[in-house]
């Protein structure tokens, strides 16, 4: 379809979806037909990366085109200590678009005042519980504990938050000035914990089923640190829990189902209100999830591949047809992309890349896109794996956040190349990984002499990267020469 100069522009958003789980990406189950569908009309990029696997500093970072160490939010708990200059809602506002917004927020923009329409903020367990069912449902996601459930949830699709957030945007879109081009938000906290579904799709993959996890508790036990910590808290606090964990994957996979009837259900709306052809789309999520790898669930240690490589679509107006396996991109590249969507300038200080050439067929450098960088920790040390320092939740008890003072200490970041990661930490300690034959980061090759000058090759990558995250900002009496489209390579 042929886009306007200010097309229409629906983000839909997921919280904690590992790329790689939908049949169109190679996964045994279909677990999203209706998103491989809009993959197979417009763009899948299967190297797309957050640039942290935590929810606030990603969806900053969407907002901001900036990486944490830039924008400062770190970690989840300093959402509005944002550093940053106009973000994604400034420029499309200022190109005259109205500002929807519905679902779960965790970021700095998570109010009403900020947009046109506004319904939330959702969260995991609850939302904007106006109704008796709502709140009996809000209490009952809280009594499970995060699950995963053993037992089909007890209330209707219609309480999903999932359905709620798609009829919420549904209304704003119905509702709005039909002069004006609009921007809807549509930001689902599923597939996140609890690991919860309603019939049918509690039961539509079985157990059985669903795919072979490649490593258990005994890879986290190998990698250590982090990764030990966490599982032997978790262990501690809920022994044995790694035996519900292919019952875990089947409820994850029931809840993608889900979410792809309701994108299904916004997107067909969207064309029985006559906007489909004059509408951008883009699908992301901020970051991924174990699905029981390590013997872990949520999230939280280290940066492997489950974490930090999300899905992203892109469909609509001018955009090709094409399964782009070769280029590395960021959800820190969407804002930039969308200023020259709307024909806007890139604002100074965003460091993420404009994807719109390559998304319309134009020509772009490839060298640009030959790798990435993902971020990950609050600042200091490193705690070691047997520390036990005050957190913010009792180490007694079931209840546990796997985002804490020890898996997110000290500073890291991880560099994508070809089929290799490398890792850099703040102690100085490092990590090296072909991915061609070991996806899971089992087998650090950080000493390989076989390795050596693939090493180098990756550390100069990832020096040229820190480089390029130094801040523009703030503007002075000086005029950056700013590349054209955020390129730095060409």
């Amino acid at each position: 379809m042929t886009c306007p100069t200010a097309p229409n522009i629906v983000l839909v958003m997921t919280d904690q979806h590992r790329a790689g789980f939908t049949a169109g990406e190679g996964f045994a189950l279909d677990t999203m037909p209706f998103l491989d569908s809009l993959a197979a009309d417009g763009t899948r990029f299967r190297r797309a990366y957050t640039t942290a696997p935590a929810c606030v500093p990603a969806r900053t970072s969407l907002l901001t085109g900036r990486w944490p160490s830039t924008h400062r939010v770190r970690q989840n708990s300093t959402p509005d200590e944002v550093t940053r200059g106009d973000d994604l809602l400034d420029v499309l506002g200022g190109a005259g678009y109205q500002l929807f917004y519905a679902g779960k927020t965790h970021m700095y923009r998570g109010k009403a005042e900020y947009f046109d329409a506004f319904s939330g903020p959702y969260g995991h367990v609850s939302g904007p519980d106006t109704t008796t069912e709502q709140r009996a449902f809000a209490q009952w996601m809280n009594s499970i504990d995060m699950g995963p459930t053993r037992e089909p949830t007890p209330f209707p699709v219609e309480l999903q938050f999932a359905h709620r957030i798609v009829s919420d945007a549904i209304k704003q879109v119905d509702a709005r000035d039909r002069d004006k081009p609009f921007f809807s938000w549509v930001s689902m906290p599923e597939p996140h914990n609890p690991y919860q579904a309603p019939e049918p799709y509690f039961s539509l993959f079985d157990e059985d089923e669903v795919p072979k996890r490649t490593c258990g508790p005994q890879a986290a036990e190998d990698k250590g640190g982090a990764y030990k910590w966490l599982r032997d808290l978790v262990e501690e606090k809920r022994p044995g829990y790694d035996r519900l964990h292919r019952r875990y994957r089947a409820t994850y996979c029931g809840m993608l189902r889900l979410i792809d009837d309701q994108l299904r259900r916004l997107v067909d709306h969207l064309k029985a209100q006559g906007v489909w052809e004059n509408t951008l789309l883009v699908f992301v999520a901020d970051h991924g999830d174990y699905a029981g790898e390590y013997g872990l669930q949520r999230k939280g240690a280290g940066m492997p591949e489950a974490l930090t490589h999300i899905p992203m679509v892109v469909h609509g107006c001018d955009i090709q047809s094409r399964d782009n396996d070769r280029d590395f991109v960021s959800i820190a590249d969407i804002f930039p992309t969308l200023c020259e969507t709307v024909g806007r300038g890139i604002p100074l200080g965003v460091q993420g890349r404009s994807l719109w050439q390559m998304l319309t067929g134009a020509d772009y450098p490839a060298a640009e896109f030959a790798d990435i960088v993902t971020e990950r920790g609050y600042g200091g040390l490193p705690y070691p794996e047997d520390a036990r320092p005050e957190l913010h939740f009792p180490y007694e008890g079931t209840k546990y956040d796997e985002l804490n003072s020890v898996t997110q200490s000290g500073s890291s970041r991880a560099l994508r190349h070809d089929h290799y990661k490398i890792h850099q930490h703040v102690d100085g300690g490092g990590e090296l990984y072909d991915l061609a034959t070991d996806p899971m980061e089992l087998t650090n090759r950080w000493n390989d002499p076989k390795l050596r000058q693939v090493q180098a090759d990756l550390m100069q990558r990832l020096q040229r990267w820190s480089l390029r995250l130094t801040d523009d900002l703030p503007d002075g009496n000086y005029d950056p020469n700013l590349p054209r489209h955020n390129w730095h390579r060409t």
